[in-house]
C-alpha cells in the first residue's frame, strides 16, 4: 500500500490543536443533476443501509435514485436561500462563531467544518488542519444522540482516511453529548424564548430523526438517548407528561422504524381535541431539509388537513450565542490535558525542538562512550 506522506516534516511546525466539526451534508444545488450524487453517496454508505450489498446496489441504483433523486431537489428548492443550502450556510456560521471565540480565548486551536457527504468533504479539511500544524484533533460530529447510522459513520470514514496516511495526530473522538447540561439549557433557552414571543401551545412536540427498529433492538443507543434528552428538557421547562410529546421523524422505506411517528401523531392529535401544536427538533445542531421542509411545511399541512388550527416549528439552535457556548464547553472537556493556551511563536517551537534534538546527540554521544567501555 502505498501511504500519503508529510513532505517535509519540521518539528517546528508547531504543535497546534486541530477541531473538526462533522455534520451530515447537502447536495451542492436543489436540482436532480445536483441531489442524485449526494444520494448515492449518503445511501452507498453500509451504516445507513444494512442490506446486503448487491441486493441494496440493484434496488438504489434501479429504482430509488432515478425517482427519488427527482423529488428530493423539488424539496430543496421549498428551503433553497441566497446563501445556498440552509444546512451549510447554518453550519458554517456556527462554525465561524466558534472560531471567533477560540481566537480570543484558545488561540493554539485551529477550528473548521466538514460534510460526512457532499462538500466541504472531510478528507480536505483534515488535510487543511494538518496544513495549519496540528498535532492534536479532535473530531466533534453535530449530532447530540450517538447512533451507527451517523456518528458511528464518521468515525469509519476518519479511520478510513488515517489508515491512509503515514502519519496521523493525536485523536480525540466526540460521540455523544445528548445529557451535556449546557446543551439542555440551551434547548430550554430555545423554547423559552419561543413562548415569551408566541405564547404556548396545547402541546410541544419534540421530532427526532428515526432509525429502524432492529437498529434499536441490536444495540444502537440512539433511541435511549432521545428520550433521555426530551425527559431532561421536560425537566428543564418544568412541563408534565401531557404536555410534551416525543415522536421520530423522516421513515424511509417498508420495515418498522422507532415509534411514535411524527406524521401519524400530528394526523390524529386533532381528533383527540388538540388545536395547537409547537414542534422542536432537539436532534438536529442546525437547521436543514428535515426540519424546514418536512416538518414545517408537509406536516404542518398534515396537521392543519386533520383539522389543527395552529402550528408553530420552533428552529434548531443554528448558531445561536448558547450554542456556541455549548460547543465551545465540549472542546474544552474533550481537550483536557492538552495546552489550550500554547500560543508559542515559531521561533518559540525552533528553539524548543533544536534544544529538544541537542540532548538527543548529547545522550547518544554518552551511550556511544558507556558502549566502547563496556565492550573493552
Amino acid at each position: 500500500m502505498k501511504y500519503i506522506n508529510s513532505e517535509n516534516y519540521k518539528h517546528e511546525h508547531g504543535d497546534k490543536i486541530g477541531v473538526l466539526l462533522v455534520n451530515l451534508g447537502t447536495p451542492e444545488a436543489p436540482t436532480k443533476a445536483a441531489v442524485k450524487p449526494y444520494l448515492k453517496q449518503f445511501l452507498s454508505d453500509p451504516r445507513v443501509v444494512e442490506i446486503p450489498r448487491v441486493i441494496w446496489y440493484m434496488i438504489l441504483n434501479g429504482i430509488i435514485l432515478p425517482f427519488r433523486s427527482k423529488r428530493s431537489a423539488h424539496a430543496y428548492q421549498q428551503i433553497w436561500t441566497e446563501q445556498g443550502s440552509p444546512l451549510l450556510a447554518n453550519t458554517a456560521s456556527l462554525c465561524g462563531g466558534v472560531v471567533k471565540r477560540m481566537a480570543q480565548k484558545h488561540p493554539n486551536l485551529v477550528v473548521d467544518f466538514a460534510m460526512r457527504y457532499g462538500k466541504p468533504d472531510m478528507e480536505s479539511k483534515l488535510q487543511s488542519l494538518l496544513d495549519k500544524g496540528a498535532t492534536k484533533l479532535i473530531v466533534l460530529p453535530l449530532y447530540p444522540q450517538y447512533s451507527a447510522t451517523t456518528t458511528g459513520s464518521t468515525f469509519d470514514e476518519i479511520a478510513r482516511l488515517f489508515s491512509k496516511r503515514r502519519w496521523f495526530p493525536e485523536l480525540r473522538f466526540v460521540n455523544q453529548y445528548h445529557d451535556d447540561p449546557n446543551y439542555i439549557e440551551a434547548l430550554a433557552n430555545k423554547v423559552k424564548a419561543h413562548w415569551q414571543q408566541h405564547g404556548k401551545a396545547e402541546k410541544l412536540v419534540l421530532s427526532f430523526h428515526g432509525i429502524p427498529k432492529r437498529f434499536w433492538l441490536n444495540g444502537d443507543p440512539y433511541v435511549c438517548q432521545c428520550f433521555k434528552t426530551a425527559r431532561l428538557l421536560a425537566e428543564k421547562l418544568e412541563l408534565t407528561k401531557d404536555e410534551m410529546l416525543t415522536c421520530f421523524q423522516s421513515r424511509f422505506g417498508k420495515a418498522e422504524w422507532v415509534q411514535p411517528y411524527l406524521e401519524g401523531t400530528l394526523k390524529a392529535l386533532p381528533g383527540k381535541g388538540v388545536k395547537s401544536v409547537q414542534v422542536f427538533s432537539p436532534g438536529f445542531s442546525v437547521d436543514c431539509l428535515e426540519t424546514l421542509e418536512e416538518i414545517a411545511v408537509e406536516n404542518k399541512e398534515y396537521f392543519e388537513d386533520a383539522g389543527g388550527e395552529r402550528f408553530q416549528y420552533i428552529p434548531c439552535l443554528n448558531d445561536d450565542e448558547s450554542h456556541v457556548d455549548m460547543i465551545m464547553n465540549v472542546i474544552e472537556r474533550h481537550a483536557s490535558g492538552w495546552d489550550l493556551a500554547d500560543g508559542q511563536s515559531p521561533e518559540a517551537h525552533a528553539e524548543a525542538n533544536a534544544n529538544l534534538r541537542q540532548s538527543v546527540i548529547d545522550k547518544e554521544e554518552e551511550l556511544s562512550q558507556i558502549s566502547s567501555v563496556t565492550s573493552v
